[in-house]
Order: C-alpha cells, then sequence, then structure tokens
C-alpha cells in the first residue's frame, strides 16, 4: 500500500484536549495516525500554547499566529475566517498535493483560492455556523457581544456557499447532515471522534447530581442559573456544579445553598471521578447544533444521563438517555432516578450503542476512503 499524506487545518492548536472542537480534531488526527497516515498538522495559534505532545503524534506540525485584530470585523468574509487567512500556511501546502483536510467554515478559505482547484478539499463542519452564533447572539447578555454575534451569524449564512466547492463536507450530526445535504453535493455523516477506549461506568448509586461544563460561557452560564433557580431546590438532594473558570453570575446564585457545592476549575482527573461517582449527569442546552462531546464523556464513564432533548440532536443516542424539557418534568425524573441502581444490563446496553456509531476505529476507516480515494 503505497505512503498515506494527509493535510489537516485546525481552526485552534488542538491540545490539550479539553474542548468541545478540538476533542474531535486532535483525536480524529490521532486515530488517522495510528491507522499510518503521515499527518501534517497546521494550527492557528492565538489563545493557546504551542505543545510539544503533537510532534510525538504527527508527521510535522506548523503553526501560523491568528490575526485577531479588529480590522476583520469589517469585512463582508466572517470574522472567524478572515482571522485564519494565511499566505504562510498556502505556501505549505503548494510544496505537495496530499489532499487536504479543513476543520471546520473557519478554516474553509482555501476553497476560494484557485491554486487549490484540482486539489481534494474536504471540509469537517463542526456546526451549522450560522445557527450557533445566532443562538449565541440570543444567550449573551452583553449588548456589543450580542451585536457582534448576530453581525457573524449574518455574514456566515451567505458565506456558507463556499462548501460547494469542496470535494466532500463531513457533517458531525445527523442533524447538521440533513441540513447540508439539503444544500450541497457529497455530504457524509461522521460522528466525533474522542478518547474513550471502553465504556467504563459504576454500578450501583452515587449520591449527587453533577452539571459540569465551561462556566465562563454564555450558554453554560444560562443553563446553571435555570437549574439553581428551578430544578436544584430539593434541600435533600446534593448537587455538584464543576467546570472552567465560573462567571460571578454562576457564583451568586449559588451563594447561602447549602445543597449546592461548586468546584472550581477541576484537573481532567477530578472531573472524570466527579462524573463517575454521580447518581446523575445532568446536561440541558438551548442550541440544537453539533454535538456536545460532554455528553459522550457521561456515557462512556457516567451513571444515569438526564437531558433536554437539543441535547440529543442527530446524535442517535436517545435510548440511552433520560429525556426532560421542563423543570417540572426534570425534577419528577430525579426523584424516580434516585430510587434506582444502575445495573450490569444498563452498562451492556451503553457498550453496545456507543461502540457501533462512535467506535473511533470505523469512523477512521470511513474517513480515509472519503479524504484519501
Amino acid at each position: 500500500m503505497p505512503e498515506q499524506n494527509l493535510h489537516i487545518i485546525s481552526f485552534d492548536i488542538p491540545f490539550p484536549a479539553n474542548y468541545g472542537g478540538v476533542i474531535d480534531v486532535f483525536y480524529k488526527a490521532k486515530s488517522l495516525a495510528d491507522h499510518g497516515l503521515k499527518i501534517h498538522l497546521h494550527c492557528f495559534e492565538y489563545s493557546r500554547k504551542r505543545n510539544a505532545e503533537l510532534e510525538k503524534v504527527f508527521h510535522k506540525v506548523y503553526y501560523y499566529k491568528r490575526d485577531i485584530s479588529k480590522k476583520h470585523l469589517f469585512k463582508s468574509v466572517p470574522y472567524i475566517v478572515s482571522s485564519r487567512v494565511s499566505e504562510e500556511l498556502i505556501n505549505n501546502l503548494l510544496h505537495d498535493n496530499y489532499p487536504v483536510l479543513m476543520e471546520g467554515l473557519h478554516t474553509s478559505a482555501l476553497l476560494e483560492d484557485k491554486r487549490f482547484a484540482k486539489r481534494k478539499m474536504v471540509v469537517r463542519a463542526h456546526n451549522i455556523e450560522h445557527e450557533y452564533y445566532h443562538h449565541l447572539a440570543k444567550a449573551e447578555s452583553d449588548i456589543f457581544k450580542k451585536y457582534y454575534y448576530y453581525n457573524e451569524s449574518a455574514k456566515l449564512k451567505r458565506y456558507e456557499a463556499t462548501l460547494e466547492k469542496a470535494d466532500a463536507l463531513i457533517a458531525i450530526s445527523e442533524n447538521d447532515k440533513k441540513y447540508f445535504a439539503s444544500e450541497y453535493n457529497n455530504v457524509e455523516f461522521i460522528p466525533a471522534f474522542h478518547p474513550f477506549k471502553e465504556v467504563a461506568i459504576k454500578e450501583g448509586k452515587g449520591d449527587y447530581i453533577l452539571y459540569h461544563g465551561n462556566l465562563s460561557v454564555a450558554e453554560n452560564i444560562n443553563a446553571v442559573k435555570y437549574l439553581v433557580n428551578h430544578v436544584f431546590s430539593d434541600p435533600n438532594i446534593k448537587f455538584k456544579i464543576a467546570g472552567l473558570n465560573p462567571a460571578r453570575q454562576i457564583i451568586k446564585s449559588i451563594n447561602g445553598l447549602n445543597n449546592i457545592e461548586l468546584i472550581t476549575n477541576p484537573t481532567d482527573k477530578e472531573l472524570q471521578e466527579l462524573i463517575a461517582d454521580a447518581h446523575i449527569n445532568i446536561s440541558i442546552t438551548a442550541q440544537a447544533t453539533g454535538l456536545k462531546l460532554k455528553l459522550l464523556n457521561t456515557l462512556y464513564n457516567g451513571r444515569f444521563c438526564l437531558v433536554n432533548d437539543k441535547m440529543l440532536s442527530g446524535t442517535n443516542l436517545d435510548k440511552l438517555c433520560i429525556i426532560a424539557n421542563d423543570y417540572g418534568s426534570m425534577k419528577r425524573k430525579i426523584n424516580t432516578l434516585f430510587k434506582k441502581e444502575f445495573t450490569q444490563a444498563d452498562i451492556e446496553e451503553r457498550k453496545l450503542v456507543l461502540t457501533t456509531l462512535y467506535n473511533n476505529g470505523n469512523n477512521t476507516r470511513k474517513l480515509i476512503d472519503l479524504v484519501c480515494y
């Protein structure tokens, strides 16, 4: 079999793989490398530090300074795209004719460059970006950020037609695939790649409910406030909220509530222990877009998973979760679940579903066929 090389362009430095988008990027690229591909990884650098671990995993690693100056706010091209245009990247890609996998609409500006007209060019769509930014705008309370998100959403909607020029478009959820397939040709669904090799769940019962996430993000701030105000009101049930950089609104909302514990900036090990020991992991979202990778984490490693239906959008994971869409239903489901134990039969059902649909190995082989041939 001839040697296979692939360029992957990442919107961010994908290690440590500790937030949604870069988890998919890193574990996808790693799985491709494990299958024998020589991965030429190109990373845009702006808020995360270069990491020597990447050189240990991939054939070559390149870094480019993302231009985050305000001038891009006034362009017709979306900020997330125009701030990632790099002539240095283009020159590096033109040294060979290897296929290119662009991570997110963010890195898709190359599709407009005629120098790549005959190159195999594939885009991994992490979201329906204009919908995602529209939801960010609705969740944001800062008037300037709200304006930016609405403006970016409109630009992304117009710009999205650029995807017509891709040889293939890979959606991350079934819902996203349905949308993209209605607009473009050559759309495939490949679920998110992830670090979980096996289902590792404790049988029995825990004694608390856990919500975890990035606690500085507007969507998660709103979710926590909703849960604190409407769901976490039973003084006889312990609730834990864990995550990065909790906003002042969150700290204020739980002040004086003895049944709620805030765990600030837990290590990866601490977070995994919290997920494993909880009786219920609760996840809610206002955005039915993409795939929430923290959902996979709780399903591979935690007991009962209580979610709203938007959390499951296009994931095919409905049968593994308990669904509730209002606080009354959530409270009733919580009371019911605390009377149950998580059994070996529950664990076996998780294994069956997760190791079939979300199997990194199977999905890697599908990706290789799509990108390299």
